[in-house]
């Protein structure tokens, strides 16, 4: 009787045993529901990158010299690195599976019309009807050159129009930026001021504009910075919502040298919109040498 309760006790654990490994495996077999916000790598996906180029006085070289590199040339050369990677990604696509885009944007539109119309060159659909390596050459060998025949003509001109960004994040952003099934990163060039004339908001602390004046009139400028920031709820408007499903990287931050804590001001700023506004994905990068971010650059993209 002893030997036979013995027996029992010994089948009883074995079976508890494989039961577990059972359960194990079943777990591994059937997990949670997926995140449908989790964005896809590059390699998964197709991509659909737009650039919001930003025309204001920030690129004029005479207001704003820069002895390294004029900040036109860098916004340039972020542009070819954006470009590269997208071409980087393209040609590692079987063509069955192309359906990416890349495209510029502006707002306001440019009142020249030869701005306008190098911009609708920029603008690229590939997908396995139209897919070659002679396209590919083609959009490489355009974004290599067009962009900077933009900001010459912008230079020549003397008219800068600027970039109401806030109002492209709450009118345009979800038409023009965003497609289903694909990857959307929106890359927008700023000095990190939002100030259109067309666009002087404000509710409460909070505005849909920045600028040096405001950073230094809300007495933003000492090491108690973020306390009072934090405590008056300063920021921006949020301009929508429920952008889960793109990604913004953000170059070309310049602030001003005269406050010590404004290129953290100006982060926060734009860190705490994006938060509000729910962007699936997002980096600040200020103006560095494009040799310096070129890595960065490629790395968000094909990530």
């Amino acid at each position: 009787m002893k030997n036979l309760y013995i027996q029992c006790i010994v089948f009883l654990a074995v079976l508890s045993i494989f039961s577990c490994k059972e359960d194990k495996k079943e777990n591994e077999k059937t997990p949670g529901p997926a995140n449908t916000s989790v964005i896809k790598k590059a390699g998964d996906a197709n991509l659909n990158i737009s650039f919001l180029l930003d025309l204001s006085d920030r690129i004029d070289p005479k207001k704003y010299p820069n002895k390294s590199m004029e900040f036109y040339e860098r916004d340039v050369a972020y542009i070819k690195s954006v470009s590269e990677a997208f071409d980087t990604h393209m040609r590692n696509k079987k063509v069955r599976e192309m359906n990416d885009q890349i495209q510029v944007f502006f707002d306001p539109e440019p009142q020249n019309n030869n701005v306008n119309a190098i911009s609708r060159n920029l603008k690229f659909l590939i997908n396995r009807q139209n897919a070659s390596l002679e396209l590919l050459d083609e959009i490489k060998n355009t974004y290599a050159s067009k962009p900077l025949e933009i900001y010459d003509l912008a230079i020549n001109d003397n008219n800068f129009i600027g970039s109401d960004t806030w109002r492209f994040f709450k009118d345009k952003v979800k038409d023009y930026s965003i497609e289903e099934d694909h990857r959307n990163i929106l890359v927008i060039f700023t000095d990190g001021y939002i100030y259109h004339e067309n666009t002087k908001m404000k509710e409460g602390n909070k505005t849909s504009y920045i600028t040096p004046q405001v950073i230094r009139n809300y007495g933003l400028n000492t090491k108690a910075w973020q306390e009072k920031m934090d405590k008056n709820e300063y920021g921006y408007i949020p301009a929508t919502t429920n952008l889960h499903n793109l990604e913004v990287l953000v170059l070309g931050i310049n602030p001003d040298p005269k406050n010590p804590y404004e290129k953290e001001v100006i982060m926060k700023y734009w860190t705490d919109w994006f938060e509000a506004m729910e962007v699936g994905r997002y980096e600040i990068k200020t103006a560095d040498l494009p040799s310096d971010l070129d890595k960065i650059i490629k790395t968000f993209i094909l990530k």
